[in-house]
């Protein structure tokens, strides 16, 4: 295989998909929990959240197996099962008032520490079991 630097880069990650088997769950979850702003909803397949200039993806597993109905918007069949992840910055003085915030909620803390650079993490599960991570946005940095 020949590597070239004609190749373009992507400059980011526009969206991310996780997989749930019951939409009305994630939706409290992202949506009052998290306190997402909800782009969109349909039925029973998906319900889709801003987050800064991303968006996140919430998928019934079963219905996006299936093949599209509708010829104008072809996309294919796709999905996951099992846990999925998620990671969302926020500087560590927003982490720990989410943290607080995730507690009076009765939503358990899975870990939480700092990286070998300093950021800090903090990891939950939302009610489907895929881990979702809040830190800080020099992580990869």
């Amino acid at each position: 295989m020949k590597i070239t630097s004609d190749i373009p880069t992507p400059q980011g990650i526009l969206e991310a998909a996780l997989y749930v088997d019951d939409l009305d769950v994630a939706e409290q979850f992202y949506g009052e929990v998290l306190a997402l702003e909800k782009i969109q909803r349909v039925t029973d397949r998906h319900v889709f959240y801003r987050v800064g200039a991303t968006v996140l993806l919430i998928f019934n597993a079963d219905e996006t197996e299936k093949p599209p109905l509708n010829p104008d918007l072809p996309v294919p069949p796709h999905g996951a099962r099992g846990p999925g992840h998620v990671c969302l910055s926020m500087p560590r003085d927003q982490i720990a008032v989410m943290r607080k915030h995730l507690l009076d909620w009765n939503v358990p803390l899975d870990a939480e520490f700092d990286w070998p650079n300093g950021a800090h993490s903090l990891y939950v599960r939302d009610p489907a079991g895929n881990s979702v991570e809040f830190t800080e946005p020099h992580l990869w940095n």
